[in-house]
Formats: C-alpha cells, sequence, structure tokens
C-alpha cells in the first residue's frame, strides 16, 4: 500500500479541477458565498458506497496540498489499502471557501480508480498468484488510460502496457509483447520474432505471439527452435472465431514444448479474460505463467463515492439521513 502524499498537484491541473472539470452548481455556491460573505472551518468526509480496493486517494491529496493552506489539515486512509462500506477514506478540515469546488474532481478521483483498482485486485486473488498483466489501455480515452492502468497496478497487477502507467505506478518500465500487425507484416512469425530478438534491448522480455498462422503449438515450436534460451515465453491470444484460448490448447502446448525440451519457455495467456475464466484455468490447474486481461478492469464501473459535511466551526452538523460529527477511524492517518 501506498501512503497518500502532500505533493502539491500543478497550477494548471489545479485551475482546470476547479473551474471546468467542477459540477457548475459547486462553482455557484462557491460565488454565492463569497457574495454573502458566508464561510466557516468545516470537516468534510469522504466515503464509499461499497467495499473495495481503495485507490486515486493519493492523487486527491496532491490536489489538496495545492489548495489548502497553512493549519488546514487532510487525513487518508493509505493508497491500496482495503475498504469498508461507508468507511470515511478521506477527510479534509479546513475552510469550506478553499476546496468546495474541488468536490466534483475529488470524489472522480476516488470513484474511478477504486473501480479499476477494485476489478484488478479480483483478478489478482483469483491468478492464484501468478502475474496480471493490464492490457486495458486500448478500451478508455488515452487521457485516461495511464491513471487506469496506474489503478491497476495499486489493485495488484504486475505491470501495465504504456509507459506513463509504469510510470505512475512507479515501474521500471511498461509491460508488452508484439502485435499481430507486426507479425501479418513479417508475413512469419519466425522471421518477426528474431527480427525483434534483434532490435529488442536486452531488457525486453522475448515473449513471442503464436497464433497468427499456424496451430499454436506448431508455432510456439518454431520459434522455441529460432531463439532457443533467449525465448522467455509465447502468447496464446487465440481469437473467438477460432475458439478462443481453451484449458487443453494451453496443455498441448505446454507438453509439446516440454517433449521437444523447451520447458523454459512459459506461457502467457490474454484475449477477453475476467476473474471467472481465470478461475477456471486455475481450477484446471493450467500451465500459465502469466495472465494479459484487458477490458475485465478497464471497464469496471466507479465505485460512487460521496463527500458530506460532518462539523462547521468544530460543532457536529450536518444533513438529514448522516451522523453528524467526523466519523470515528484508527486508519486515516494525517497527510497535510
Amino acid at each position: 500500500m501506498k501512503q497518500a502524499t502532500a505533493t502539491s498537484a500543478s497550477a494548471e491541473l489545479i485551475e482546470y479541477y476547479g473551474g471546468p472539470a467542477s459540477d457548475v452548481y459547486f462553482q455557484r455556491a462557491r460565488k454565492t458565498l463569497a457574495h454573502a460573505h458566508v464561510d466557516a472551518v468545516v470537516a468534510m468526509d469522504f466515503f464509499s458506497s461499497k467495499a473495495g480496493t481503495l485507490c486515486g486517494v493519493a492523487e486527491a491529496v496532491r490536489l489538496l496540498g495545492g489548495i489548502l493552506q497553512d493549519g488546514d489539515e487532510a487525513y487518508a486512509v493509505p493508497e491500496g489499502a482495503p475498504m469498508g462500506v461507508k468507511e470515511t477514506v478521506l477527510r479534509v478540515r479546513a475552510p469550506y471557501s478553499r476546496f468546495g469546488v474541488y468536490e466534483t474532481a475529488l470524489l472522480g478521483m476516488l470513484s474511478s480508480c477504486s473501480g479499476w483498482a477494485t476489478a484488478a485486485h479480483e483478478i489478482v486473488q483469483a491468478a492464484n498468484g501468478k502475474r496480471v498483466i493490464s492490457f486495458g489501455a486500448r478500451h478508455v480515452h488515452p487521457l485516461v488510460a495511464p491513471t487506469m492502468e496506474y489503478s491497476a497496478v495499486v489493485g495488484g497487477c504486475a505491470g501495465c502496457a504504456t509507459p506513463l502507467g509504469a510510470q505512475l505506478a512507479g515501474l521500471q518500465g511498461a509491460s508488452g509483447t508484439m502485435p499481430h500487425a507486426m507479425i501479418l507484416l513479417f508475413g512469419d512469425t519466425v522471421k518477426a520474432a528474431v527480427a525483434f530478438d534483434e532490435a529488442m534491448g536486452e531488457d525486453v522480455l522475448r515473449i513471442v505471439l503464436v497464433d497468427t498462422f499456424k496451430d499454436e503449438a506448431e508455432e510456439a515450436l518454431r520459434v522455441a527452435e529460432a531463439l532457443g534460451k533467449r525465448l522467455r515465453g509465447v502468447r496464446l491470444d487465440t481469437p473467438g472465431e477460432r475458439g478462443g484460448v481453451t484449458i487443453d490448447l494451453v496443455k498441448e502446448v505446454r507438453a509439446r514444448l516440454d517433449l521437444a525440451g523447451f520447458d523454459h519457455v512459459g506461457i502467457f495467456v490474454s484475449g477477453g479474460l475476467d476473474a471467472a475464466r481465470i478461475r477456471e484455468f486455475e481450477a484446471a490447474k493450467a500451465p500459465i505463467h502469466s495472465y494479459g486481461v484487458g477490458m475485465a478492469i478497464s471497464s469496471a464501473p466507479p465505485i460512487s463515492f460521496t463527500a458530506d459535511i460532518k462539523e462547521i466551526d468544530g460543532k457536529p452538523k450536518t444533513k438529514r439521513g448522516r451522523i453528524p460529527g467526523a466519523a470515528p477511524s484508527e486508519r486515516l492517518v494525517r497527510v497535510i
């Protein structure tokens, strides 16, 4: 788990989050309160509608670090921690005028990122200790993809596809093999594999797609013979039109590689995977070394978060249906 820090967001982001990306009614509230000279120090609690894996709180704290001032306070549960239903994961105690207009951005960070991280966590648990790589960047808007991939890593993924996602997550680099398009242009899987081996640095794993032209087991053997010990693994991404990647296919590829003396070559599986399908592979003890998962993470629904004022000028006060006073929590740590 990562503890949120008070490193500040940039001035450009602060302006964006408090203006064009903010619900207009918060902007109108700010204008109305300022016109009437009404303000107070409030305690606002942010909490989730369901249990899951908390993510986005580090980014939220970075935003708060740029807008709060001396004497203001923020408390947070660490990034990546499990969260309970309606558990307060972020608390801000400051004049409302300083942060109220940013409620949209703060809730959005927590909602989207926690949704992705929670989905990733479920999939990683299903993989039973095997590596899961997030391949979902292509399924979301490019301005959002790196944040989604960061969230997937917070949820437990061992890697992600985009360099910026990897950078945000503190990884050494992005993860990826090769696209079918490259192999099609070479016209032969072995030719593509050899060229890839010659072009890539030693830090890039030699994992080759083996479902483009021929039978997967046949292609796996051809590539293994061509690259020998340099081949780290083969990737099975058989499309649904061909039945997808099945348990029997994985076992056959493994057996044929082993019989030919290529037991060092791992099998990487991707293509429409979700937690349920991975559980099927694991229950059958399919000899898979790692999984690549896309839509099951990137399309995960956000987890709804709510922010409520619980105190005004130190006195318990909130709307009907909520319990007045800042909710007690032993997990909140002061971050600002």
